[in-house]
């Protein structure tokens, strides 16, 4: 459903390591200095018992079956758009998520489950006003991610990752607002991308 709130939805989407974290904290500071009050928010959350049960499977440490993974995190995210999300939208303020359902439909389309039954499982959230998302080559989000000195997680590989940008790809010719942005530009570029976007298209 669209967003139909006072405070704007903005999303940003990408491969692990493409820099998503990064670009959330830059334009909450751009859309402050704006005076806009704003929420920044992450999916999955690390508050409900469905996030902490996705956590473990993404640090491999719970096994569970492609389609017990994406119920949970629509689990998660149900409780994230009713008691986070929402809330802060009614008021005025503008929410910005690292991650959205988006993210279900890529990663969960690179596991081989039917984006439709994904999409239904998801449906009834609030769409975005506008999401990013951030394009950057499978091996440089790798490099990125063991740079950090982390193990990787469950998607966290180049093939992986791979079949997951196919998955993005389907996914911004579906629907309206994604707006894909070279992630491999430097920091101050994309950013400067994104806020350009917003003053069109949100102002």
């Amino acid at each position: 459903m669209e967003n139909e709130y006072p405070g704007k939805f903005i999303v940003f989407e990408g491969l692990d390591g493409s820099g998503q974290s990064t670009q959330t904290n830059l334009l909450k500071h751009f859309l402050s200095k704006q005076g806009y009050s704003i929420l920044i928010t992450k999916e999955p959350t690390l508050d409900s018992q469905a996030g902490k049960l996705i956590r473990s499977a993404l640090d491999k440490e719970k096994e569970l079956s492609p389609k017990e993974l994406q119920q949970l995190f629509a689990e998660d995210r149900k409780e994230h758009v009713n008691n986070v999300i929402i809330p802060a939208l009614e008021v005025g303020t503008w929410v910005i998520s690292d991650r959205y359902f988006f993210s279900s439909f890529a990663f969960g389309a690179s596991d081989g489950i039917d984006i439709e039954w994904l999409i239904e499982i998801n449906k009834g959230f609030p769409l975005p006003d506008a999401t990013f998302l951030l394009e950057v080559r499978p091996e440089i989000c790798v490099q990125r991610i063991q740079s950090r000195g982390k193990p990787q997680q469950l998607f966290e590989y180049e093939e992986k990752l791979k079949n997951v940008w196919e998955g993005y790809k389907k996914v911004a010719d579906r629907f309206n607002g994604i707006h894909i942005i070279d992630g491999e530009q430097s920091i101050e570029k994309v950013a400067e991308d994104v806020t350009g976007i917003i003053q069109d298209t949100l102002f």
